[in-house]
Order: structure tokens, then sequence, then C-alpha cells
């Protein structure tokens, strides 16, 4: 028996060896940890429990007969994080570089069907140079196997990618279709066709991190929702992300414990600059009103005139959708709308309340909107509000023009409570655009036609650019002191605990894609 056991563990140490110690060293060499050491700071310690550590490739042309590993370039399994379960599977550059064959696949196919079954998160450490090219069209059908189960995964569990290498060709379709990207910078990147081949075909120049790297993937394309400098800070977030979800679309996140005080923060009765087209950092809103230091900002630095990520309140989880007046004064455009509304869809999936901020002066004009199909776009967001069955309540802070106002979570789309401050301006427009319609004639004939405007103007504005008429017909609840927003806040979340709100019965929905 001792000759079988001492068998066992030469495999055992064979399989955590990789691709061997030079592929080891060159890992190192490039700043990235390896798959095995990615585990280890992930998971809690001695919790994970590898599934599959003896696979190989069944492959014979090319050579590749001769050329065998143990575990084929991925490492799978489960284990936990904070205590919580989760599946995991990370790629093992040092082995045919990560290249994705048909055992490989079987594997991470084999996780993610664990973690349907058992209701827990996926979360996916890619690193792969892609197909494996000697397996043909055998490592195309596992790549396709994978795509299936992340669509049949959505919205039941979590499911999270971690980019720490490269992705390319038909590999970054698995981490498109999960929940939540993150790259790291200037070590990973995703791209459908590499430079090579874009310069082939098109004759453009481009390095790899400037065609599909962290920060190309975060500020031009909205790819990636985070960026991190390294690998420890990515799987880092990933920790923090997962600690706002719960395990699966029939459970709650958790929550943490908080020991009520005083709710008011006198300090939002003077955040609202004087002039209506004066610009304020809504992410100072955001902080005075959640728990101190909660918020988790996802997609920071793509659409930024509108805010969302995940933060607490009185210690539950909550998404939160805010106009951003500092960035383009908080307008609604083509990636601000599909930003949020796929944010709004993934609380709606699990459960997760939402809060929204609003101060919006309408939908972005002009033809590159248009043409690039704003009307297609702006309408998902409003879907998504639309759809979601989750305790939804909406801040109005300042203006809540046109359009955007019934978008933006108004009470005629679903909303539960809406509450507004005094500075609010609910509105079909801005003062300036509705005089110039309504009086056009006044103004023309007056002897001082833009005094005219002035003084209509300010009629316009005492009649209409407040909260209290939208008070009067219920669309709005309360108008509220900002400093109360908190407190106000609390109570209607814990009133809202146990909403029951179901679809009309249909396969799905149809949205405006």
């Amino acid at each position: 028996m001792k000759e079988k056991i001492d068998q066992l563990e030469q495999k055992i140490a064979e399989a955590k060896l990789g691709g061997g110690k030079d592929r080891v060293a060159a890992q190192h060499k490039k700043g990235k940890l390896t798959a095995r050491e990615r585990l280890h700071f992930l998971m809690d310690e001695g919790t994970f429990e590898e599934i599959g550590m003896l696979v190989t490739h069944r492959a014979t042309d090319f050579g590749l007969e001769k050329e065998k590993y143990l575990g084929d370039g991925v490492i799978t399994g489960y284990g936990r994080i904070n205590g919580r379960l989760v599946y995991v599977y990370a790629q093992d550059f040092t082995v045919f570089g990560g290249s994705l064959s048909e055992t490989h696949a079987k594997k991470i196919c084999r996780i993610m069907d664990l973690a349907m079954q058992n209701g827990a998160p996926v979360i996916g450490l890619n690193d792969s140079g892609g197909a494996r090219i000697q397996e043909g069209v055998v490592s195309l059908g596992g790549y396709a196997d994978i795509f299936y189960r992340n669509v049949r995964a959505s919205g039941v569990i979590p499911q999270i990618s971690a980019i720490m290498g490269p992705c390319a060709g038909g590999a970054v379709y698995s981490p498109a279709i999960t929940d939540f990207i993150m790259m790291v910078e200037n070590t990973s990147y995703m791209f459908v066709t590499g430079p090579n081949v874009v310069k082939t075909v098109t004759h453009e120049d481009v390095t790899s991190e400037e065609l599909g790297g962290a920060i190309t993937h975060a500020t031009k394309s909205g790819v990636t929702h985070f960026t991190s400098a390294n690998g420890l800070e990515c799987i880092q977030m990933i920790k923090k992300l997962l600690s706002y979800m719960p395990q699966n679309c029939e459970e709650e996140a958790p929550s943490i414990v908080y020991h009520a005080a005083d709710e008011s923060r006198p300090k939002l009765d003077a955040i609202i600059p004087g002039h209506p087209n004066q610009p304020y950092d809504i992410r100072e809103v955001i902080e005075e009103v959640i728990d101190e230091g909660s918020f988790f900002e996802v997609h920071k630095d793509f659409a930024e005139n509108i805010v969302v990520g995940f933060a607490r309140l009185a210690g539950k989880s909550i998404g939160i959708i805010a106009n951003q007046p500092a960035h383009l004064a908080g307008v609604l455009d083509i990636h601000a709308s599909t930003k949020a509304a796929r944010f709004v869809r993934f609380c709606d999936c699990f459960n997760i309340p939402l809060l929204v901020f609003e101060d919006v002066p309408g939908f972005l004009p002009g033809t590159d909107q248009e043409w690039n199909g704003i009307i297609t776009n702006g309408a998902k967001l409003l879907y998504a509000f639309s759809e979601a069955t989750v305790p939804r309540i909406t801040v109005i802070t300042r203006k809540a023009y046109g359009g955007a106002y019934d978008v933006m979570n108004s009470k005629h789309i679903g909303a539960d409570m809406n509450y507004a401050w005094p500075s609010a301006e609910i509105a079909v427009m801005g003062a300036k655009g509705a005089a110039e319609i309504i009086f056009r004639k006044e103004i023309q004939e007056a002897k001082n036609p833009t005094e005219k405007l002035t003084e209509k103007e300010q009629e316009y504005n005492r009649l209409f650019a407040n909260p209290y008429k939208a008070a009067e017909h219920g669309y709005v609840d309360e108008v509220v002191r900002p400093s109360d927003t908190r407190k106000k806040l609390i109570a209607a979340f814990d009133m809202l605990k146990n909403k029951v709100d179901k679809l009309p019965k249909k396969k799905h929905g149809n949205i405006p894609l």
C-alpha cells in the first residue's frame, strides 16, 4: 500500500508543478501570479477542494500525445470565501499557455454544473492563449459548452470573470456573458482579433494594450467593470464584490450588524448649489446617505454621467443608480443608459433593492446619439426599471426633466416610494426653453424681448420648477429635508422588505437590444 500511496503523492506533486519551474519563473517575470497562487489568495485558508487534478488531454495529433500535463491547464474546485461556498476555475498559463482543450473545457463545465445544482457563485480566473489549435473543432466545441452554461446560469447564480492574462478570440464571450468582469492593468487584455490581424485587415497599427487592455475596456468600450493594479488587488476586489450579493436568485444578500444612531445628515441641506446649472458631485450625496465607507462603485470610468454601484444602508446591501451632475450635467446618453440598465437587471436578478438619485436634464441631443440608437438604448433603462420587482426608491435632488424623469424610476413605471428635495425641479423641460415655446408670441411682441423672456422664465419656475405640483398629483410621496433623507430611506426600505411583485406569465420579455 505504501508504494501506491507514494505513487499518488508523486502525481499530486507533479500536478502542482503545472508546466514546470521554468514556466512558473516566466510567469513571475511578467508580474503575474500562477493559477495556484491566485487560488491561495482568493480562498479561505484550507477550504479549497480540487476536482480533476489528474485529468489529461486525449489528443494525439501534432505530437501532443508526447506532451501531457496533469490537470491539463486549468485548476478547478470549490471552497469558501469569507465562509461562503463558491466554485472556481483558474487557467494555468504555464501549461500550453492555458489554452482550452476538450478536457480543459469539460473540467470547467463540471464546476459550472455543480454551482448551478448547489446554488453558489462561479468565479473564473482567466489566463489563456485561446483555443488549443492542435485539437481543432473539439476545442471550439468546448468553448460553446461553456457559453451555453454561462447563459443557463445567468440570473440564477452570480458569475464573476477575472481576466488576469490574455483572453482572445472566442474565449472573450464567456466573460462577456457573466455578470462582472475584472481586468489587471498591463498584464491582461481582451479582444476578438489581435493586433496582427487588425493590421492586416484594416491597416491599423495598434498594440495589445491599446486594442484591448484594461484601461481601454474600462474607459472606451465598457467591457470591464473593474480594473486593478495587480493580481492581488484584483483578488481582493472579487472578495469585496461577493460580499454585496447573495449565493443565488432565491436568497438575499448577507447583512451586517447595524446599530441605530442619529441618522440626520445636516451636510445634505447645503449640498445643492444656488444656481440651477452649477454642478456638484453626486458621490457626496451618496456617501452622506449610505453606511460610512460602504460604497463600491461599478463601471467607475465608463459613462461617467451616471454613477452605479453597491452600498449598504443600515447594514443591508442595496444597488445605487445616480445621475452625475459633475459630468455632462448628468444627462442620459447611450452609454449611460446601457450601463445603468445592465446594473439594474443584475440587482433585480439577485434580490438587491434599488435606490435612485435623480438629477437629470434629459437625454443628450445630437446626430451622434440619434444615429447610434439613443432611442433603443435609452429604452433599455426604461425597460430594466419597469421590469424590476425588487424594492425601488427614488430621491429627486434637483432636475427631473422630460422623458428622462419617467425613465429614472418614476412612480409611473413602478417605483415604490419617490421622495423629492425642496430643490427638485420636475417639469417637461427647463424654464428658458419652456418660456420660449409657451410665450413665444408675447416675447416677440414685447418692447424688450430679453426682459420679457426673463419675466416668463421666472413665471414658469414659480409654477413648475419645484416638487409641489408632482406632490399634489401623488407622483412624489413626500418632499423631505435633505438632512432627513437617510432616516426616510432606512424606514422605507424596512417597510418594503417583504414586497411581493410578480411579472405577467411569459417565456421572457423582449428587451430592445
